[in-house]
C-alpha cells in the first residue's frame, strides 16, 4: 500500500493514520524517503486520458542552444507526462522539432506579442521548466521574467534551472515567496544567485547550511543545489542525496533533472491537494521537496547505468535512453 512521507516528523498514509518518527529517521531515512516518492506515482489505468498526468512546458532554446530543452522535455515525457511543450526562439524551433516528433514546439519566444501567446497556454500547463538552452539576450530575459510573473500569478509549478537561475541573479523579487518553484543551480550558479540575494561570498565548506540560508531568505523556495551529493532544502528541512550516479560530467545531465523534476513536481502537488489531509499537514508536507528528491534519484540512476555501459563515451542520450528501466528499478 502506497503512503506519503511528509518532510517532518510524521508519516501520513492514505488511510488517514499519523505515525510519530524521530527527526533523525525524518531526515536520513532513504527507504522512507523513497516511499514518498513512491506515493506520488499516478498508477497507469486503461481509464486514464491523454493529458491526465502531466501536460508540461519548457521555456529555453535559442539559436545556440537547442539540445538542453530537448533534454528537458523529452525527459519530462519519458518519466511519465503525457503531453511536453517547448517554448523557444524562431530560430530554435526547426531544430528541436527534429529531434523528435514527440515535442510539441511553439516558436514564439523571441516574437513580438510572443509573451501573450505563450500565456494564452499557460492555463493548460499543470507544470513548467524554466532556463534550458534560455541564453542571456537581454529582450528572451525580460520576456521570460514576464512568464514566470504570469505562471506565479496562475499558481502554477515552476522548476528553474541553468539560464533561468542567471536570470533570477539579476532579479531575484521575481520568485521571492513563490514556494512551489525548485530552483537547480550548479556551484557557480549558486555563488551568482547567494550573493546577489545575501550581498556576500557563500562559504562553500558549508553547503548544506549556505543552501537553506539562501531558501529562506528567498522566503522558502526549494533549492536542489547539484554537486557531489545534491543538496535539498526548502529553507527548513535539508536532504542530502549521494546515490552512486556517474564521473563523466558531460552536458545535458543537469536537464535531464530538470525535465524529471518538472513532471514530478506535478505529480506531488497534485497527490497534495488530492489527499484528505488538514491544513497543519499541509504547511508540514513539501511536495516540491519530494519531487526534488525523487528527480535527483532518478539523474543519479540514470547516470550510474549510462556509465557502466559507455563508460567515457557516455552522453545525456545514452543517460536519457535508460530512464524507464531506471524509474522501475527505483519505483516500481
Amino acid at each position: 500500500m502506497r503512503g506519503y512521507f511528509y518532510l517532518s516528523k510524521r508519516f501520513f498514509n492514505l488511510h488517514g493514520n499519523i505515525v510519530n518518527m524521530s527527526t533523525e529517521c525524518a531526515t536520513t531515512n532513504s527507504a522512507v524517503l523513497l516511499q514518498a516518492v513512491k506515493s506520488i506515482i499516478p498508477p497507469l489505468t486503461y481509464a486514464q486520458h491523454k493529458g491526465q498526468n502531466g501536460r508540461l512546458a519548457t521555456i529555453g532554446g535559442c539559436k545556440e542552444y537547442t539540445g538542453a530543452p530537448y533534454f528537458a522535455a523529452i525527459s519530462a515525457l519519458k518519466i511519465g507526462c503525457d503531453l511536453s511543450h517547448v517554448f523557444c526562439t524562431k530560430d530554435a524551433s526547426p531544430v528541436i522539432k527534429s529531434y523528435s516528433p514527440e515535442l510539441i514546439v511553439h516558436p514564439v519566444l523571441d516574437k513580438n506579442g510572443g509573451v501573450e501567446e505563450i500565456a494564452s497556454w499557460l492555463p493548460r500547463m499543470h507544470s513548467i521548466i524554466i532556463g534550458p538552452g534560455l541564453g542571456r539576450e537581454s529582450s528572451i530575459l525580460e520576456n521570460t521574467k514576464d512568464i514566470i510573473i504570469k505562471a506565479r500569478d496562475l499558481n502554477i509549478p515552476l522548476v528553474i534551472d541553468a539560464d533561468g537561475v542567471y536570470l533570477l541573479a539579476q532579479s531575484p523579487e521575481v520568485i521571492q515567496g513563490y514556494t512551489k518553484a525548485i530552483l537547480t543551480p550548479n556551484i557557480m550558479e549558486f555563488k551568482l544567485l547567494y550573493k546577489k540575494v545575501l550581498n556576500e561570498e557563500p562559504d562553500l565548506s558549508q553547503l548544506s547550511d549556505g543552501t537553506k540560508k539562501l531558501s529562506q531568505a528567498l522566503g522558502s523556495v526549494t533549492i536542489v543545489n547539484k554537486g557531489a551529493s545534491d543538496i535539498i532544502t526548502d529553507g527548513k528541512t535539508v536532504l542530502k542525496n549521494s546515490s552512486e550516479g556517474s564521473p563523466r560530467r558531460c552536458g545535458g545531465q543537469g536537464d535531464l533533472l530538470s525535465g524529471s523534476m518538472g513532471t514530478m513536481t506535478f505529480w506531488a502537488h497534485r497527490f497534495y491537494s488530492s489527499t484528505d489531509v488538514g491544513d497543519d499537514i499541509h504547511q508540514l508536507g513539501r511536495p516540491t521537496m519530494i519531487a526534488a528528491y525523487g528527480a535527483s534519484l532518478l539523474t543519479r540512476k540514470c547516470a550510474n547505468l549510462a556509465f557502466a555501459k559507455n563508460q567515457r563515451s557516455m552522453t545525456t542520450t545514452d543517460m536519457i535512453g535508460q530512464i524507464g528501466y531506471a524509474f522501475r528499478c527505483l519505483f516500481e
